[in-house]
C-alpha cells in the first residue's frame, strides 16, 4: 500500500493480488470510509490492461465494466461513463466468431480470441457468454451505440434456435458450430449467473423485455422438474446434470439461486408467487445447514446429498471457503422479501464466523478446511469478498430503501445498476 498525501485527507489505493478490482479507501478525521472517488483513472486502459494481455471477456465486464457503470450511475462523474465505454469497445472484437457467441478470452491488442482449453472442445461457456446483458444494455444506453445491444440480442437469438435436452441449457456451446459441448447442465458454476441475468435482464427493462422474462421461467421450470430435488432428511437442494443423469451435489456458488427465484417469484406464472417463496426458503435453509454443520459454521465449497451424507462436504477439494457471498447474498433477499428475523440472524451468524475465524493482520483470507477447529488461511482475500460478500451483508442491516430494488439491480458482483424505464428501452425495442 502506497499512501497519496493531500491537505484533505489519505488515500490508499490497494490493488489486490487477482488483479480484478480495484478498492479505494480513504482516511478523513481518523475514519475509515470506503466511497466514490472522483480519480481520472486512465490507469483503466494503460496500467490495468497492457496492450498485449490476454483477458477474460466475462471477469473483465463484470467487475470493470460493471463497476465503472455502478460509478458513474452512482456519482455522476462523466469520467466513469466514457470509461465504461472505452472498455466496453475494447471486448468487442472477442463477438467475431461465426455464431457471434463472444470467446472467453481475449487478446486486446491482436484482438484474437480463443475458449478455455478444458471447455469441452473449443466450446464457450454458458456463464461467461450469457452473463454480459446487463452491462451491454447499458453501454449502448449510455454511448447512444447500438452494438452493444446487438451482441447480446444475438445470444438470445442463437439459443432460441437451439434444441433444449428437457429444457435446460448445456453449460457448453460450441462458438464456431452453434451446437452444444457435452450435455452438462449447473446451475452453480458454469451455468449460475446466465439463469440471474435472464430475469434481472427482464426487471432492468422496467418489465419491458417479454422474452427474457419468458426464457427465465421457462429455464426455472426445466431446473425444478429435472435438478431441484429433497433429501430423506427434508432438505431441498439443486443437484447437477450430466448426459441425463443426476450428480447429487450442491456447490456454494449453487447457493445465489434462493436469492434469484425470491427476487422472481412475484412475476411467476400462473400465480406461483407462493410456490416459489416456499422454494426459495427451502434454498436458504439448505445452504444454511451447509454453514451450521460445519466446525467454523462457515460453509464448503461444494457439499452432497448421497451415501448417507446431507448438506456436508465429503471430499478434501470441496471443503475450502474462500469468502464466496452467495449464501449472504440469498439471506439478503429473503430478508428484504419476507423481514423473517432469521435471515439477520444467520447473517449474523456469518459475521462472527468471518471475524473468529478469517480475519487476519492484512484483511481476511479464506480458510482451507471448514471442518477443522483451527484455521489454515490460504492467504488470499479474493476481490469480491469487497464487492459481494460485505455489501450483501451491509445491505441485510440496512432499511430496505437503501437502493431498493423497485429502481435497481444488481449485477453478478453486486454492482448496482439502475432500471431503464419504460420511456428509454427504444433500443431494445429496437432490436426484436
Amino acid at each position: 500500500m502506497k499512501p497519496m498525501l493531500s491537505n484533505k485527507w489519505v488515500i490508499i489505493v490497494w490493488l489486490p493480488r487477482d488483479g480484478a478490482e480495484m478498492q479505494i479507501f480513504h482516511l478523513i478525521n481518523n475514519q475509515t470510509r470506503l466511497q466514490t472517488l472522483t480519480i481520472h483513472l486512465f490507469l483503466f486502459s494503460c496500467v490495468l490492461f497492457p496492450q498485449n494481455a490476454e483477458i477474460s471477456v466475462f471477469e473483465v465486464n463484470i467487475r470493470f465494466v460493471g463497476g465503472l457503470l455502478s460509478a458513474y450511475y452512482l456519482s455522476g462523474k462523466e469520467v466513469f461513463r466514457r470509461k465504461a465505454v472505452e472498455l466496453g469497445e475494447k471486448l468487442l472484437p472477442a463477438f467475431k466468431t461465426p455464431t457471434g457467441i463472444p470467446w472467453a478470452l481475449l487478446n486486446l491488442k491482436s484482438g484474437i480470441g480463443r475458449n478455455w482449453p478444458w471447455a469441452s472442445g473449443g466450446s464457450s461457456i454458458l456463464a461467461e457468454y450469457g452473463t454480459l446483458h446487463l452491462e451491454f444494455m447499458h453501454l449502448s444506453e449510455l454511448s447512444g451505440r447500438p452494438v452493444f445491444a446487438e451482441k447480446v440480442m444475438n445470444i438470445r437469438k442463437v439459443l432460441n434456435r437451439l434444441d433444449k435436452p428437457q429444457g435446460l441449457y448445456p453449460n457448453y456451446l460450441n462458438p464456431n458450430s452453434g451446437q452444444w459441448g457435452q450435455h452438462h447442465v449447473s446451475v452453480g458454476g458454469l451455468g449460475d449467473s446466465f439463469y440471474e441475468y435472464l430475469l434481472k435482464a427482464w426487471l432492468m427493462s422496467d418489465k419491458t423485455d417479454e422474452e427474457g422474462k419468458k426464457l427465465y421461467y421457462d429455464a426455472l421450470q426445466a431446473i425444478e422438474k429435472n435438478l431441484i430435488r429433497k433429501s430423506s432428511g427434508g432438505l431441498t437442494y439443486i443437484a447437477e446434470w450430466k448426459g441425463g443423469l443426476l450428480e447429487h451435489k450442491m456447490g456454494h456458488l449453487t447457493c445465489f439461486a434462493g436469492g434469484m427465484i425470491a427476487l422472481g417469484a412475484d412475476g411467476g406464472p400462473d400465480d406461483k408467487t407462493g410456490h416459489q417463496m416456499e422454494l426459495a426458503a427451502e434454498i436458504a435453509r439448505t445452504c444454511h445447514e451447509s454453514y451450521a454443520r460445519t466446525s467454523m459454521k462457515l460453509g464448503p465449497e461444494a457439499f452432497r446429498f448421497d451415501g448417507g451424507v446431507e448438506a456436508i462436504a465429503t471430499r478434501q477439494n470441496e471443503k475450502y471457503f474462500i469468502l464466496r457471498p452467495e449464501v449472504i447474498e440469498t439471506y439478503m433477499y429473503m430478508w428484504r422479501f419476507t423481514h423473517d428475523p432469521k435471515y439477520r440472524q444467520w447473517g449474523w451468524e456469518a459475521v462472527q464466523a468471518l471475524e473468529k475465524y478469517c480475519r487476519v493482520e492484512g484483511g481476511y483470507s479464506g480458510v482451507r478446511d471448514v471442518y477443522a477447529n483451527t484455521p489454515n488461511h490460504d492467504d488470499v482475500q479474493q476481490s469480491f469478498y469487497l464487492a459481494e460478500t460485505l455489501k450483501y451483508l451491509y445491505l441485510l442491516f440496512s432499511d430496505d430503501d437503501h437502493l431498493p430494488f423497485e429502481h435497481w439491480v444488481f449485477n453478478t458482483e453486486a454492482h448496482p445498476l439502475p432500471v431503464i424505464k419504460k420511456q428509454n428501452v427504444e433500443i431494445a425495442n429496437h432490436l426484436k
